[in-house]
């Protein structure tokens, strides 16, 4: 009897995990097909540029490096009337001296600086802020100090997205390829999360950009009352943000190559780590849609990988879920390619094999450990 009741649990269990396995198949399978392939499908809208004049606001803190070597790039664009906000937030190295003598050389560049003051500490939204106040065109652009776009078009092509209906754009911000794990980790979970991102958007749902290739209407952060409802956060100058004003009408997609920005990434785990903690902080403040949908994915592939290996040892069906599998992974791998063809992404085809199954419980420890971080600190 106890041989008969043993047999039976095993049957049970298999047919849990069994239904478990296709349950998840089917959910993953309807992520990458009804959503991620939007974005390798999407054709763009037929935009000219208005010619209407717009603002790139970049925040800079201790940034003189990179601003010495990029902000050249942004000033010197192909689009006929624009300028350039710095906002020098309390650096104390050359930067004040660096944006003196470019600003010398191109009158497109205005700056104004915050003075450091040790009994009032602020986050980056100060800075955007002051420099959103301080823009004189109607529509914004912003971008890192550390970004450099692609082409001297960039601006025209994010432009030429704001009319009519249109208010916010959304860009793509690539990293620079490098050697090593940490730059295939960095520019893997930087593609995936604009295919994410970016179908969205396409499918009507927006619900985030990125600080360093965005573009709205300056009045629609004002009309929001700025960041007042996170301001307390050290993130969200940008996701927070889009996630309160971006809707199915008012917001544009913008991915043609020349379009792209480039970041320099993080040299060591330590730095990204703190870099990811800052961002994924923000993530428990998204719109409830935003969030079961986020998590519907994340949840329904660890459960897919949990489920495969679980059946791959213990069940008679094992060659049957392998099959499936197979599917299921192939499918991923073709729509994630398109994806980066989309982006102009390389060689993270065969890496995304190994931190496709990974990814979600090293984001989890790293959000799990933003809970016993201050929720607000200095942005840099």
């Amino acid at each position: 009897m106890e041989l008969w009741e043993l047999i039976e649990h095993s049957r049970v269990q298999d047919w849990i995990l069994l239904s478990l396995f296709f349950a998840t198949f089917l959910v993953q399978m309807g992520y990458y097909l009804l959503v991620f392939l939007k974005l390798p499908h999407y054709k763009g809208e037929s935009m000219v540029a208005s010619g209407k004049g717009i603002s790139v606001i970049i925040c800079a803190k201790n940034e003189e490096q990179n601003l010495g070597t990029f902000l050249p790039r942004i000033l010197e664009q192909d689009y006929p009337e624009f300028e350039v906000v710095v906002v020098n937030d309390c650096s104390t190295d050359g930067t004040e001296d660096l944006l003196s003598e470019l600003s010398v050389r191109y009158k497109r560049l205005r700056y104004t600086s915050i003075p450091a003051n040790e009994k009032f500490l602020h986050g980056k939204k100060l800075a955007v802020t002051i420099g959103l106040k301080s823009a004189r065109f109607d529509h914004v652009l912003l971008t890192d100090a550390d970004c450099y776009p692609v082409s001297d078009q960039w601006l025209q092509r994010m432009a030429s997205n704001l009319s009519g209906e249109r208010k916010i754009v959304l860009g793509y911000g690539r990293y620079e390829s490098g050697r090593g794990i940490l730059n295939l980790l960095i520019r893997y979970e930087t593609v995936f999360t604009a295919i994410q991102y970016l179908s969205y958007a396409i499918n009507g749902r927006p619900y985030m950009g990125v600080g360093r290739n965005l573009a709205y209407e300056k009045a629609l952060f004002f009309q929001n009352k700025g960041f007042a409802s996170h301001y307390h956060l050290s993130s969200g100058d940008d996701d927070l943000l889009v996630n309160e004003i971006a809707g199915r009408d008012n917001t544009a997609v913008e991915i043609s190559r020349e379009s792209h920005t480039v970041s320099i990434p993080k040299k060591t785990f330590r730095s990204w780590f703190k870099q990811k903690k800052r961002h994924l902080s923000a993530g428990g403040r998204y719109d409830k849609g935003t969030r079961l949908r986020l998590a519907g994915e994340v949840i329904s592939r660890l459960v897919n990988y949990s489920c495969l290996v679980l059946l791959s040892i213990l069940s008679p069906w094992k060659w049957y879920v392998l099959v499936l599998f197979g599917v299921l992974i192939t499918s991923k791998m073709i729509i994630f390619r398109l994806g980066m063809r989309r982006l102009d992404e390389k060689y993270l085809l065969l890496p995304s094999l190994l931190f496709d199954p990974f990814m979600p419980l090293l984001l989890g420890i790293i959000w799990l450990s933003s809970k016993f971080e201050p929720k607000y600190q200095p942005w840099r």
